[in-house]
């Protein structure tokens, strides 16, 4: 089942951010995203549940140090994937 994505505010200001520092990484965060919305427990995502102050959150690897952050929440009657930040693992 394919999910909408829905970018935050913050979200789409990670990215701005990010893909002016990486240019070269464009690519795969499209694909990564593609993938996310067409199947967010592909074993190439590395989809995991988050813990400690966001429980609520789940993450997937977008390269070798890229994170996506992201929750499911409800839209129009159907199950959308909410993103929340991107950058590395230690941001």
């Amino acid at each position: 089942m394919r999910r909408l994505l829905l970018r935050s505010p913050a979200f789409a200001r990670d990215l701005r951010a990010w893909l002016k520092s990486h240019p070269g990484t464009a690519e795969v965060l499209e694909a990564t995203l593609e993938q996310l919305s067409a199947d967010a427990a592909h074993p190439s995502l590395r989809t995991h549940k988050l813990r400690g102050a966001l429980s609520d959150c789940w993450a997937c690897s977008a390269g070798y140090d890229v994170r996506l952050v992201f929750e499911y929440v409800p839209h129009e009657a159907a199950e959308a994937i909410l993103l929340l930040a991107l950058g590395t693992h230690d941001q």
